[in-house]
């Protein structure tokens, strides 16, 4: 099983870019999951890198996800159902010490382990 990280390097003209490191040399390119509202996110790119075990991910912000409130997009890798991260985006009214971040986050980080739950379930049975 090979574990995978993940970090930003940018967001940019409406696209969030990260990169993704395997633990080893000779790591498969991970299958990356990404989901916001429990919905998933259409047209992300995963690009090599030259530096070995790397690769360069493309998450495109659609245009409905710029608007009022808390979207947080999160991150993973489908195979293993391993969380890489998440990212979110907030906008209108000032969020009062970003509680709607945390818990937008915590909605979309108990969809992911429903998810597995319902596979590990499916799979087991």
């Amino acid at each position: 099983m090979t574990a995978y990280s993940l970090s930003k390097t940018r967001l940019f003209e409406g696209v969030w870019e990260g990169v993704i490191a395997g633990d080893a040399d000779d790591s498969p390119a991970p299958k990356v999951d990404v989901r916001v509202h429990d919905q998933a996110i259409p047209d992300v790119a995963i690009e090599p890198l030259p530096d070995p075990a790397s690769w360069l991910l493309k998450v495109p912000v659609p245009a409905n996800m710029i608007a009022d409130g808390v979207h947080t997009f999160v991150i993973s890798e489908a195979n293993q159902g391993q969380s890489l991260g998440d990212f979110s985006i907030i906008a209108g009214d000032a969020v009062g010490e970003d509680i709607r971040a945390e818990l937008s986050l915590l909605r979309a980080e108990l969809d992911m382990l429903k998810r597995s739950f319902r596979r590990h379930c499916r799979e087991t049975a």
